[in-house]
């Protein structure tokens, strides 16, 4: 179908003409997903600890398949965070538990994740054969029969606007908002490297569609807890200066939610402050849990950098300048081999940019 939003077209010599499509291949596959899908009940999986663009792509992903007449449902391992909440009006959002007791099946679509053990052990055997993913992880290399992918997009929210707008599928106010919330969220506001001309394009045509711009700016970012304000405070005394002045690292040491009052998903955001300080080019949070587990958020300002490549190394993945990891049994000494990674990735880099080296940006070890 023709689309009725007029998408840029990138390139150098005439960056503002448009082409008739957003995406014109994925929307082709997504058109072939809705014929397959037709009469069946479906599952939108998210992914654990779900942030602005796992929750604004699954509601509107959702509400354009509720709207064909699809029974659908949204799955999490975690419950949504308490300032995605608005988005989440009249959908049904399901935990691990609920799904786990309800022997129906449905067919599993996930978003944003980036590999298909992002959505819990648990769910992952739920769910074992996802009919789809739709992403835009760097590292993500297709796990289901349908794989949607595009590393290029800031943001899955970004795909599925442009696909929905290509096939002229119904966008409500509120999976405007839900797309918007997930492009402005993954963007950072529109300031990563990952905001292109397309989000600005698609952002507007999603106010159009009545997307609120103020609303999403308040929900998102004006309600603030006491809690996550004393979380960020133990963050940013914790911060420490490594590789010469380039890798900020802090920490969250096992038992702090408690502490402050706070809860996981106060993290969000913390490690951007350590991506911040001038001079440095890599930021991460590493977080302790009592029963060993550690998380580590990985933060870059240039994609050069790879963080996902340093994340692969110990199992985790993502983009190039956002990236992490979970390891469930984490070392005593896993801070200096996350430093040691940092180093090695620094290096390569360094090598790969002096005049004639030739040397290749790829992972170390």
């Amino acid at each position: 179908m023709p689309s009725t939003v007029r998408p840029p077209r990138a390139g150098p010599s005439n960056p503002a003409q448009p082409v008739a499509q957003f995406f014109p291949e994925l929307s082709a596959d997504f058109a072939r997903l809705l014929t397959a899908l037709a009469g069946r009940k479906i599952a939108v999986v998210g992914h654990a600890r779900p942030d602005g663009d796992c929750i604004g792509s699954q509601v509107a992903l959702a509400r354009v398949l509720r709207a064909r007449g699809c029974d659908v449902i949204c799955v999490n391992a975690d419950p949504v965070p308490r300032r995605l909440q608005f988005l989440t009006e009249d959908m049904v959002f399901l935990r691990t538990d609920d799904v786990l007791r309800d022997p129906e099946e449905r067919a599993a679509i996930f978003v944003d994740c980036a590999d298909q053990a992002r959505v819990g052990e648990r769910l992952k055997a739920r769910y074992p054969s996802p009919a789809a993913v739709i992403d835009h992880h760097l590292s993500n290399t297709g796990f289901a029969t349908t794989n949607l992918l595009d590393s290029a997009s800031a943001a899955t929210c970004e795909i599925l606007a442009g696909v929905f707008f290509d096939l002229d599928l119904p966008v409500d106010a509120q999976s405007a908002q839900a797309l918007y919330a997930g492009i402005l969220t993954d963007t950072g506001q529109f300031r990563f490297n990952s905001t292109s001309r397309r989000c600005f394009v698609l952002a507007g045509e999603l106010v159009v569609r009545g997307a609120r711009p103020a609303q999403a700016g308040f929900e998102l970012y004006e309600r603030e807890t006491v809690g996550k304000l004393r979380l960020l405070q133990h963050f940013l005394a914790s911060l420490k200066i490594e590789c010469g002045g380039r890798v900020c690292v802090g920490t969250l040491p096992p038992g702090i939610f408690e502490d402050t009052g706070s809860s996981p998903e106060d993290t969000e955001g913390l490690v951007d402050y350590a991506r911040s300080i001038e001079g440095v080019e890599i930021g991460a949070l590493i977080e302790r849990r009592a029963d060993g587990t550690v998380k580590a958020s990985l933060r870059a300002k240039d994609s050069s950098y790879r963080v996902d490549l340093v994340a692969a190394q110990f199992n985790g993945g993502g983009h190039a300048c956002a990236a992490g990891l979970n390891l469930k049994d984490g070392p005593e000494d896993f801070y200096a081999q996350l430093v040691t990674a940092f180093a090695g990735r620094l290096a390569l880099v360094d090598a790969a940019r002096r005049p004639g080296a030739g040397v290749p940006v790829k992972p170390a070890g």
